[in-house]
């Protein structure tokens, strides 16, 4: 065979390898990328001059594979794989020139693999797309059922405000007329103390629903961090549970409600403690960006299921036993950080527990 011939054949191979990478990212199963990318990396093996002494390799974040992990690799080329114009992973090709000093390179094969690379760069661009747009769909339908929760809790809230005064107004008129040491007198007790719970109940559906009152005004968040931090300091010793604060500021300002500020952190970390194992740590961290103070308190518990996270925010939900959460804690925190134009997540840490991101506007208009 002439070098013309030659040359003819391994430019066929490359168009050959082109097509069937296309081909390939094409038809690929987004739930099975691993295999796609193995698929391509043996296209690319057949497409070089010397394929028997060729290994080719696919190296992306954790993601590392290779058409044959123990070949020698005496020569190499490589080829960043791009996502959005940033280096995230490498396309390789090694060369075993044990068998002849004469096999090398073409220079058309590093072409072939920065093509190669450029499309396996748009399918991962594509996937991302497509990770972000199902994300955002997910945040908007949940964004969605909180608002109709809210308008439901509002409603359910004003329903049941007038005759919960009205049973608390005329328990407290008949214990008046009762002589305090009779049962019935007790009995009329334990109605008093029922209608009080059922308004604390009814005053959380409020919050939820961003139906209570507010009195913005400057506040300086760092104290209100410290200061409840040490009305629970009792709680978390007796639960056995440590906790660290990282604010490298003294002043983080922001308007807000101070008392809805407090009420914020209380939920959340009396949700922390109660999650806590023994000698877990909850840490508490605050700062601040040039538009938004954002707070961050993550524990070492148990962290959410899948289907949990969805809920999360819901009232009534909890994952507590039954007896011991009504389920409006974070329900509470979601209401009074949408009142303050504010965004709240709640995710799994890396390693253990659940983490809760609250981001507030500094100057709510």
């Amino acid at each position: 065979m002439n070098t013309t011939e030659k040359a003819l054949k391994e430019r066929i191979k490359e168009l050959t390898c082109l097509y069937e990478v296309s081909s390939i990212i094409g038809n690929t199963n987004l739930d099975l990328i691993e295999d796609t990318l193995k698929a391509v990396a043996f296209s690319v093996k057949k497409a070089f001059q010397y394929p028997e002494n060729t290994v080719v390799m696919v190296s992306i974040d954790s993601l590392s594979i290779s058409t044959d992990e123990q070949a020698r690799q005496d020569l190499k080329m490589a080829s960043h794989i791009k996502i959005f114009n940033k280096n995230k992973g490498k396309l390789i090709v090694g060369l075993d020139t044990s068998h002849s000093k004469t096999i090398h390179f073409l220079k058309e094969e590093q072409l072939l693999l920065d093509n190669v690379a450029l499309k396996v760069g748009s399918l991962l661009e594509r996937i991302e797309i497509q990770k972000s747009e199902a994300s955002l769909k997910r945040q908007m339908e949940h964004a969605d059922r909180l608002v109709t929760l809210g308008e439901l809790t509002a409603g359910i809230a004003h329903e049941l405000n007038t005759p919960l005064a009205n049973i608390l107004g005329f328990a407290e008129l008949m214990k008046s007329d009762l002589d305090p040491h009779t049962k019935l007198s007790d009995d009329v007790d334990k109605i008093i103390k029922n209608a009080i719970f059922s308004r604390e109940v009814v005053k959380k559906l409020m919050f939820f629903s961003c139906e209570m009152p507010q009195k913005m005004t400057m506040v300086n968040i760092v104290p209100s961090i410290k200061n409840a931090i040490n009305l629970l300091d009792a709680t978390f010793r007796k639960e056995q549970v440590k906790y660290i604060v990282k604010i490298e500021e003294e002043e983080l300002w922001l308007r807000a409600d101070p008392i809805q500020l407090t009420q914020i952190m209380f939920n959340l970390l009396m949700n922390a403690i109660y999650f806590s194992p023994k000698d877990g740590l909850v840490t508490i961290e605050a700062l601040s960006t040039k538009k938004h103070i954002i707070l961050i308190i993550s524990d070492e518990g148990k962290g959410f299921l899948p289907n949990e996270l969805e809920k999360v925010f819901q009232p009534f939900f909890t994952t507590k036993p039954i007896g011991e959460g009504a389920g409006l804690g974070l329900s509470v925190v979601h209401g009074i950080v949408a009142s303050h134009k504010g965004s709240i997540t709640a995710e799994n840490n890396i390693k253990k527990g659940a983490i809760f991101t609250i981001k507030l506007p500094k100057d709510v208009l």
